[in-house]
């Protein structure tokens, strides 16, 4: 699941940014306004953990600019402890959840993993489609009640078709979402074939159905 953390304070940035990963977050940061809508512009993020107290623009109206444009994109704000208002704001505005500085950051994983459940998951803690489960906390793909035996990347493939099943994913967007945005300046994306590859080899050995799709010219479909 790929994360962008906009954040000023930059000793927090990195600590959150350091934690998050560690959890096999894909992550990508702005430390203003600025950056972050430049990223918002150009890249699509499942969770967006939002400081909506920026020293060159207000938060909140990143906030709706995350919903114009990516409605079903998550937002997590961090807020003040004192400015209960810009949180009513917020929650009114769309973001599905806040935490008040200071904060754990084991709080701030468990929200954010909260947050993917009911938006990616509705709600349950696995995922099932048809004879393949996804268990995201412990990270395992399970087919036929036998755990595939899947590198990280492969899970997080897998992952992030069945979250998207039906819908046509460019090479790009498979590689940005898995790897960060400046995966964009590589050459070509040849590599996302040879996982591509592997993952469905692993699916079918399990007795799995074979719905990984190749679109020509377009990319990758997972679905009937």
């Amino acid at each position: 699941m790929k994360l962008l953390i906009v954040e000023d304070e930059l000793e927090l940035l990195n600590a959150t940014t350091d934690y998050l990963e560690k959890e096999d977050f894909v992550c990508e940061t702005a430390p203003n306004f600025f950056e972050a809508e430049d990223k918002l512009i150009s890249y699509k993020y499942d969770v967006v953990i939002l400081d909506i107290n920026l020293p060159d623009g207000n938060g909140l109206d990143l906030l709706k600019f995350i919903k114009e444009k990516s409605p079903e994109t998550g937002v997590l704000i961090v807020s003040a402890k004192d400015s209960l208002d810009d949180r009513l704001k917020g929650l009114d505005l769309g973001a599905d959840d806040y935490i008040t500085k200071p904060f754990h950051l084991a709080e701030l994983n468990s929200r954010v993993n909260s947050l993917l459940r009911r938006r990616k998951f509705e709600g349950s803690n696995n995922i099932v489609y048809q004879e393949i489960e996804i268990d995201p906390v412990a990270k395992q793909a399970i087919v036929n009640e036998v755990t595939l035996d899947l590198t990280k990347k492969e899970y997080f493939l897998l992952l992030y078709f069945i979250t998207n099943k039906n819908r046509v994913l460019t090479k790009e967007a498979i590689a940005e979402h898995l790897w960060g945005d400046n995966i964009d300046m590589v050459d070509n994306f040849d590599f996302i074939y040879t996982h591509m590859r592997n993952l469905r080899k692993k699916l079918k050995k399990s007795g799995a159905n074979d719905y990984l799709q190749t679109i020509y010219g377009l990319g990758y479909k997972f679905g009937e």
